[in-house]
């Protein structure tokens, strides 16, 4: 499995959804900017802030689009292009219902399970063959209430439990970046 080179906030910009759940796609990669002594710059060609960390002997590209969540493709398509990246060697961090607030779960390939952002980049890339982070932001209940929802600010203790899961992505991420993604899976899944 090829390690990780570029890894992709979601999230929509502006700061009346900074602390939205629909931007804890965002807030990961801002808290793993800050692990790594990286700062953002705004890139106009790109349409996104990206940075770079290092991470142990590894550099690794950040970016969060600065289009909308629906055209977070736009922005992808352009960083894999601009830096010869492979999908594969790329990890998009996303908000996810169908997981309980703080459950974080990583996956490689697959569908884009409604999730618009990467139904944009599956579109814009043809294919789904990257990894995932699936980034838990609990269920409303009700499909009427889902948009609202998301773009809703989390309690505090469900905003404790995010802090808390992403926490625990950081800390297996060293193993995801160097191609050990089936032993940060593991690891991953039984802490979360």
């Amino acid at each position: 499995m090829s390690g990780i080179r570029l890894i992709v906030g979601l999230g929509n910009p502006g700061s009346e959804y900074e602390a939205t759940r629909h931007n804890v796609g965002f807030r990961f990669v801002d808290r793993l900017a800050e692990f790594g002594g990286g700062r953002f710059s705004a890139d106009a060609k790109l349409q996104s802030l990206s940075a770079q960390v290092a991470l142990g002997s590894n550099r690794v590209i950040l970016v969060k689009p600065s289009t909308y969540m629906n055209r977070s493709g736009v922005a992808v398509a352009a960083a894999l292009r601009y830096w010869k990246i492979a999908p594969e060697e790329m990890l998009v961090c996303h908000d996810d219902l169908d997981l309980a607030p703080g459950v974080m779960r990583l996956k490689f390939d697959g569908g884009h399970g409604g999730q618009n952002g990467l139904r944009d980049i599956m579109s814009h890339l043809g294919q789904g063959a990257f990894h995932r982070l699936r980034i838990g932001i609990g269920h409303p209940g009700q499909r009427e209430l889902v948009t609202p929802w998301v773009l809703g600010r989390a309690s505090r203790q469900d905003g404790s439990l995010m802090d808390d899961g992403v926490a625990k992505a950081l800390a297996v991420l060293p193993l995801l970046i160097t191609g050990q993604a089936n032993e940060a899976m593991k690891r991953l899944h039984t802490a979360s």
